[in-house]
């Protein structure tokens, strides 16, 4: 079993009035991805940033940018978000009637396709596309608001996605977002990627103490 997995953290929870410095401090602290949570005040109950933002942060890291689409009919914006610089790009599987269709498209453009789902969703609604991407986003949070409690219930869809990705032969990341802490990544053991905000900059001792905790699996 590997001993460290990816970590992305979630720029909802920076200072957005310094997010170059931001990002900068990100990846000198050993971030692999910057996450990007852009919502639309319909698909959940908040707004933030749109593609501007993100052509901003592609111009001042290195880091790839894993763009988390909350947003109604996503398969309107995708061409935006790819061409502002966005390298994973993720759409909820209840957000649009053209799921299969935009996935493909955000392929097409460029970008590497993401599904996930809220945490109310059966996972079974999200195994037709898992041929489709390469990125697998599974919630441990209701999506929309940062720094919210870790829903220990839906680890088990981490096992059952694993579990189809095999049988399909696809070797799709698997990444969990919300309420991703030291003491919580360590029932996240069978999952890639961990999305965390509040977690890495909100951490007393440094963001690259934060990151070395989640790299270790809370170890």
């Amino acid at each position: 079993m590997k001993t460290q997995s990816l970590v992305a953290p979630s720029i909802l929870s920076a200072d957005f009035a310094n997010l170059q410095k931001e990002v900068e401090a990100l990846a000198q602290a050993g971030a692999d991805w910057v996450h990007v949570d852009v919502m639309d005040g319909h698909f959940v109950p908040n707004l933030t940033i749109g593609a501007p933002v993100v052509k901003s942060l592609k111009a001042v890291t290195p880091l790839p940018l894993d763009v988390h689409l909350m947003i109604e009919e996503p398969e309107r914006y995708i061409e935006d978000f790819v061409s502002a610089g966005a390298d994973y790009l993720t759409i909820h599987v209840e957000s649009t009637e053209q799921v299969e269709s935009t996935l493909k498209s955000i392929r097409q453009l460029g970008a590497r396709p993401g599904i996930t789902l809220r945490p109310g969703t059966a996972i079974e609604e999200i195994y037709p596309y898992l041929g489709l991407v390469d990125l697998v986003l599974i919630m441990t949070v209701n999506p929309g608001f940062g720094g919210q409690s870790f829903m220990l219930e839906q680890v088990g869809k981490i096992a059952a996605v694993k579990e189809q990705l095999e049988e399909i032969g696809s070797s799709a990341l698997i990444e969990v977002d919300g309420g991703v802490n030291e003491q919580t990544v360590s029932h996240l053991l069978a999952a890639d990627v961990f999305v965390a905000g509040s977690y890495v900059f909100n951490c007393k001792e440094g963001y690259a103490h934060a990151i070395e905790k989640l790299k270790r699996r809370g170890g």
